[in-house]
């Protein structure tokens, strides 16, 4: 019987998380269910949209961290 495997298993794969012998289970299971491979290959190409997502604050919010050090005296922005 192979072992069923949740989304949270994915991760840990992915991440290299997961003991090699799991791994070795996790990739058995790849190999032979269709939506296990379409969820982790989803995962996959989720994670690397993520990675190239880059978050910069509003002017709005510098500006108030900035007043916000100067109003108590910290070092200057």
């Amino acid at each position: 019987m192979i072992k069923p495997f949740t989304p949270n298993d994915l991760v840990r794969y992915i991440y290299q998380e997961m003991p090699e012998g799991e791994q070795e289970l996790l990739m058995q299971a790849l190999h032979g269910n269709e939506s296990l491979m379409q969820e982790y290959v989803e995962m996959l190409s989720t994670i690397e949209q993520l990675d190239q997502v880059r978050l910069q604050p509003s002017d709005k919010i510098v500006k108030a961290i900035k007043e916000m050090a100067h109003s108590t005296g910290l070092q200057k922005v």
